[in-house]
């Protein structure tokens, strides 16, 4: 995956009329690139509504927002990572922040996601960041490792090489405040760190990317500062130029 990962999160918005708009709008101005991995993350109820709407574009990814734990069961209103790839999922969130404090989804539940994303032969895109207040206390880099470790600890090390990791720090989504370049590129570097203890020299294959209030007009610098390998794109990706011009960074 170490190309530049561009990945739209739309969170709670377009149902499968609005979806499908959107994909057409999209692919009617994106021609193939074959240097970068474009991802969609549209909410389950749309997610087969957006890859019939690609029309096997293989150079467009789509993944789901969450999955359970388990393969099957009484899990009422989950959908598995079984489920996610029978229905065309290539990708999953795992641990987005609002997962995690809105939810309540823990450091011991993201690992058993990954896990079963892995085991359903799905990419997780495991997500990782601070709150301010952890921030302001000089904890990023803990916080950040904590959940980065616990994410990874139930998967083999050929998935995680396999994997995307991506940087979001709370404090910055949906909130207007964006981390600088340098900060974004501080963090990565702990990232990259930790995997290589792990990896080795095959953490570099890992793309991290920066979440966090990303736009058409900062999309630029957060992707030329150093360790940054794309961008999971919130509010910024429901509108088809905007999206489209990130993508063309």
């Amino acid at each position: 995956m170490r190309r530049p990962v561009l990945a739209a999160n739309w969170k709670m918005h377009s149902g499968p009329t609005e979806a499908r708009a959107f994909i057409a709008a999209f692919t009617a101005r994106w021609t193939p690139h074959t240097d970068r991995t474009v991802i969609f993350f549209p909410p389950a109820i749309s997610l087969t509504t957006v890859i019939h709407a690609l029309g096997g574009r293989a150079d467009l990814g789509v993944g789901v927002q969450n999955i359970w734990t388990e393969d099957k069961g009484a899990f009422t209103g989950e959908n598995s990572a079984p489920i996610a790839k029978d229905a065309g999922a290539r990708y999953a969130l795992v641990g987005h922040s609002e997962r995690r404090h809105v939810f309540g989804e823990t450091d011991a539940q993201t690992a058993k996601k990954c896990a079963a994303a892995a085991r359903s032969g799905i990419t997780p895109l495991l997500c990782v960041g601070e709150l301010l207040a952890e921030r302001e206390a000089g904890a990023t880099n803990d916080v950040v490792v904590r959940q980065l470790e616990a994410g990874l600890s139930e998967i083999a090390a050929d998935t995680i090489a396999s994997m995307a990791i991506a940087y979001e720090p709370v404090w910055a989504i949906g909130t207007g405040k964006t981390a600088t370049p340098a900060d974004a590129s501080a963090v990565h570097a702990a990232i990259r760190a930790r995997l290589e203890k792990t990896l080795g020299q095959r953490a570099a294959e890992v793309p991290i990317l920066y979440g966090g209030s990303v736009n058409a007009g900062n999309a630029k610098s957060l992707l030329s500062a150093p360790g940054v390998n794309g961008l999971l794109v919130g509010g910024a990706s429901l509108d088809v130029q905007s999206w489209a011009a990130i993508c063309d960074t």
